[in-house]
């Protein structure tokens, strides 16, 4: 196993540079109750005391439920400040808007939560000098499970390269909450979703991938295809005339 306890202050030396070289006075991240977000605000409380997260529930039950209270409990364990931002009547007014030019499907829908959120996060960073923080693991990455300009967007990730078993190991080495360590990973975007449902393939399988191991021939088609086809996803905008 890693050496969680150097890891630890490698990262936080990486969040604190950060924040230096922006000149921010704090951080800012959104704090679903997951597993991801939990160890994001670990690292970045053991880096800057000035960290903040957002609760942001938006129409499913889980998010005014289990995800509230797991999220409570994270802050609980780690030290940083929760407050809560009630996002469905925006999504309602939003949709309702949009809806009288467009016919809205079922992604588009979904995708509105994320977006929205992570307004809130860089609006509140804008009123209080703060820098955004991404708590995508390299695992969602590579598959492109997250949403573009939604939970894709930050200005530092301080976990992006680690897999979600090495999510998992790194919590337990911090003794985060067991209920975010056991619960199945999910973005709360609707009621019963899971990431592994919804993808149709385990983490396991695809940490063992991504990092050279050897994997069922269906699960390996799986993770080929969400990687080929969420590539932009993972790259800046394609601007004419201008060499990145």
């Amino acid at each position: 196993m890693r050496n969680y306890a150097e890891e630890l202050e490698k990262r936080a030396e990486f969040v604190r540079k950060a924040v230096e070289a922006a000149g921010a006075s704090g951080i800012i991240f959104n704090n679903s109750g997951g597993k991801d977000c939990t160890l994001a605000g670990a690292i970045c409380m053991h880096a800057c005391k000035n960290t903040v997260a957002l609760i942001l529930p938006c129409q499913s039950s889980r998010n005014y439920g289990e995800d509230k209270t797991d999220a409570e409990a994270a802050a609980e364990r780690f030290g940083f400040t929760n407050r809560v931002i009630d996002i469905t009547a925006a999504k309602e007014a939003l949709t309702s808007a949009i809806g009288a030019v467009a016919d809205l499907n079922s992604q588009a829908l979904t995708n509105i939560n994320p977006r929205l959120r992570m307004i809130c996060a860089y609006a509140v960073a804008a009123a209080e000098n703060r820098i955004v923080v991404g708590t995508g693991n390299r695992s969602e990455i590579h598959m492109g499970y997250f949403t573009k300009w939604g939970d894709g967007a930050c200005d530092i990730n301080p976990i992006a390269d680690l897999t979600v078993k090495e999510i998992y190991e790194f919590l337990r080495f911090l003794n985060a909450p067991e209920n975010i360590i056991s619960k199945a990973p999910s973005a709360g975007l609707f009621e019963g979703q899971t990431d592994e449902d919804e993808m149709g393939v385990t983490y396991a399988a695809i940490d063992t991938y991504i990092t050279g191991g050897e994997i069922d021939e269906k699960d390996k088609a799986i993770i080929d295809r969400y990687h080929s086809r969420s590539h932009h996803k993972r790259r800046m905008p394609l601007w004419y005339g201008v060499n990145c």
